[in-house]
């Protein structure tokens, strides 16, 4: 198992650029998810790393060996990394064993040693013959994945592999491509614009915004205690309101009275904003002193939309989800009472 790590890594296209002093270590035989909004530089940072482009600038190591710094780069073919691309890009004229296979040097193409592999990526032997068409988006990336594994590279990158299927199937499958790469021990390196997919993959997350690593981290620790109110929000739902008087210390005021403050990231401004996740809100319907109405409830299926506007003059929209069957127990211009558990994160106004 080999640490990767990066440093000072920069790449730009023309005059624009890309990814600017990024720097990261994924250690050896652990899982990292590198989250980002489309055009972010997420997957240039992968092809820099696969030895697919050349860095402007940095240096990007394997264990020992230096992959690129200025005037080095190892070829993709030499740096015992695989790679599994977002459609798979399995050879469509190859059957299963064979697209697994061609990974593999010549002399180790035996069919034991390509039987192991599927079965490490929980594929029926049943399937072997069959041609990619014949197969499932889900079956596909897990035939990538066996290529991608079958010459025991040093590290695996996935480029986006699962969002091109559906929810249901895209869970199925991350869930067996983490079982195959837990199994394996290899290090292991995934760039998804799904907060949800990066939060839950492995030891390690890392956000890119405007081709800069903004925070990286845990993933229950970037989650809870975000360096800003944009990266909150990109990765989950967040409610961010006015705060003002108190002290960090005692607690916060804001639209939903005073909150105490878990994290403080204001660097002491006068003019604050308070994060809160909505799983924190408490909601119940009151008949006398109240700090917000119902503005208006909607029904989405396995759960309900409940709009609240906070009392008061500042008053913010607060978008609440409830259980299904607590939805018919809240109507339009009912008083009701909000409280917050576990406080929230203090941010600067702007």
């Amino acid at each position: 198992m080999t640490t990767l790590s990066l440093t000072g890594v920069a790449k730009s296209f023309g005059r624009v650029p890309v990814l600017r002093d990024v720097s990261l270590t994924v250690p050896a035989g652990t899982r990292t998810a590198v989250v980002g909004a489309s055009g972010s530089g997420k997957s240039t940072l992968l092809r820099l790393i696969a030895g697919f482009e050349h860095a402007d600038e940095g240096e990007i190591t394997l264990g020992g060996t230096t992959l690129t710094a200025p005037g080095r780069f190892v070829a993709a073919h030499r740096r015992g990394i695989g790679y599994v691309a977002q459609d798979g890009a399995l050879f469509p004229h190859l059957t299963v064993e064979q697209n697994v296979r061609f990974g593999l040097p010549r002399r180790r193409r035996d069919p034991a040693q390509v039987r192991e592999v599927m079965e490490l990526a929980s594929l029926d032997p049943a399937l072997a013959g069959r041609y990619p068409h014949q197969l499932s988006g889900g079956q596909q990336q897990r035939v990538a994945l066996a290529r991608a594994l079958a010459p025991g590279p040093e590290v695996v990158l996935l480029d986006e592999p699962f969002s091109a299927l559906d929810t249901g199937l895209r869970e199925q499958t991350r869930q067996a491509v983490v079982e195959a790469l837990e199994a394996s021990g290899v290090t292991t390196l995934l760039v998804t614009h799904d907060h949800d997919e990066a939060l839950s993959f492995g030891r390690q997350i890392a956000v890119i915004a405007g081709g800069r690593l903004v925070q990286s981290g845990p993933p229950s620790a970037v989650f809870d205690n975000p360096v800003s109110a944009e990266v909150a929000a990109f990765l989950g739902a967040a409610i961010v309101l006015p705060a003002w008087a108190g002290s960090a210390s005692d607690g916060v005021d804001c639209a939903l009275g005073r909150v105490p403050v878990r994290h403080d990231r204001s660097n002491g401004r006068p003019g604050a904003r308070l994060l809160i996740r909505p799983a924190q809100l408490e909601l119940r319907p009151v008949d006398g002193a109240h700090n917000a109405v119902v503005e208006d409830v909607r029904s989405r299926g396995s759960h309900a939309e409940v709009l609240l506007r906070t009392a008061g003059t500042s008053s913010v929209l607060i978008p609440l989800r409830v259980p299904a069957h607590e939805g018919p127990a809240y109507r339009a211009g009912m008083p009701v009472s909000v409280t917050v558990a576990g406080g929230g994160v203090l941010y600067p106004a702007d």
